[in-house]
């Protein structure tokens, strides 16, 4: 996942509990939704990726902060482009011994935090912000388009072999773009190195799994995900779509957030004003329509037709052959990473999922970088969801063999 947060609008303190959210019973927004909170988790404040792909990194890493809280650990601020800078480096590898028909730029899956932490470690944002160009946010465009084009030229082998020392040249453009990695640094008065760090948070990267939900493969097996971003070729465990919600919903109410792989370019997902839906407003009238009448239709006729963000309104009906066609037709793809920390309600009972997103707080959503996003916009465009394995309701952890 890489969507950043110009993908849809260009223009577009840390708080246990509340993360940001306002603490108040009822949420509104102006186009007439009223929330109710059924159950909130704790989570960190909400960051700004900016200009660059890297969702997949402030989500998986909003959500280790989260465990950290669950666990009662501190309250940390974990470095995203620690993650971003090993991940790259690692990329590159897999992409020319693919000879570069793979997956390469600034986008990925949350497995790639836990494979870093796993491999490299952790370190906190002040050791490691990966800023190092006059920018208060990252701008990473220059940086993908740069570290792309040196794997191409590796991959064009004008001498014939390659050279020792490519990976070490391409290492350098990372340190430039988003600093050297230290080998150690101070946090609270105690050295360390990411090894050390990540041993001292008490993070177990095998404690996470992946979980999908489509019928191109067998439930209850592992998968390879077929999306362009899992550059690591990383699994995913496969159930059915009520199972999938049970996980969320068990998750949520146990106490463990969620990290959700999502497709936000829908209709659907209003930013704006704060909600992803999925519309169900005479939607068969409307495609059957022929153009003349609607051109003699009045302004007032066509809003009872057209779905507006106005108040709740019906939603589809979400079945598990409606969520595979979407994703077999390229209509469901992998488009953003965010953070599920609870459950709301709509003034109509209707379940919602509060979702912190990565798009900073100033001029974005309502909900002061969250959004609600109704179940049935959940059960269509989810790819895939990243939990503790301990959050899965034991019957299903039962049918995927999970211990």
């Amino acid at each position: 996942m890489k969507t950043p947060f110009s993908f849809l609008f260009a223009s577009l303190f840390f708080v246990v509990f509340t993360a940001g959210v306002a603490q108040d019973k009822e949420k509104k927004s102006d186009s007439g939704y009223v929330f109710t909170t059924v159950k909130q988790l704790p989570a960190t404040s909400v960051k700004n990726q900016y200009r660059s792909g890297t969702c997949w990194s402030y989500s998986a890493i909003s959500f280790l902060e989260s465990e950290l809280l669950r666990t009662g650990k501190d309250t940390f601020d974990l470095s995203e482009m620690f993650c971003v800078r090993n991940a790259y480096a690692d990329k590159a590898v897999i992409y020319i011994r693919f000879n570069g028909k793979h997956n390469f730029g600034g986008g990925g899956a949350a497995h790639d935090v836990t494979t870093v932490l796993r491999k490299y470690g952790m370190m906190p944002e002040e050791a490691y912000t990966g800023m190092t160009i006059d920018e208060p946010n990252p701008v990473h465009g220059e940086m993908d388009a740069v570290l792309s084009a040196a794997v191409d030229a590796v991959l064009k082998n004008p001498n014939k072999k390659l050279t020792p020392v490519w990976h070490k040249g391409f290492n350098g453009l990372l340190d430039a773009y988003l600093g050297k990695v230290p080998e150690k640094f101070t946090y609270k008065g105690k050295e360390y190195t990411p090894k050390s760090f990540a041993g001292m948070t008490g993070l177990n990267p095998d404690d996470y799994i992946e979980i999908g939900s489509f019928t191109h493969h067998p439930f209850y097996s592992k998968f390879v995900i077929e999306i362009p971003d899992n550059w690591e070729l990383g699994e995913i465990y496969n159930v059915p779509l009520d199972e999938l919600i049970q996980v969320i919903d068990n998750s949520i109410n146990t106490g463990y957030t969620v990290v959700w792989g999502t497709d936000i370019s829908e209709k659907g997902f209003a930013w704006k004003t704060g909600v992803a839906v999925v519309p169900d407003k005479n939607a068969t009238e409307i495609a059957g329509m022929e153009s003349d009448k609607w051109s003699k239709m009045t302004d007032a006729e066509k809003d009872k037709l057209l779905f507006k963000f106005d108040k709740p309104n019906p939603e589809k009906k979400i079945t598990q052959e409606m969520r595979q066609l979407e994703f077999d037709n390229y209509q469901s793809t992998d488009d953003h990473g965010m953070h599920i920390t609870g459950i709301a309600k709509d003034q109509n009972g209707t379940k919602y999922y509060l979702v912190k997103n990565s798009w900073g707080t100033e001029g974005s959503s309502p909900y002061n970088g969250y959004l609600y996003a109704s179940e049935p916009f959940v059960r269509l465009k989810t790819m895939d969801i990243m939990v503790h394995k301990n959050a899965i309701p034991a019957d299903i952890r039962k049918k995927l063999g999970i211990k």
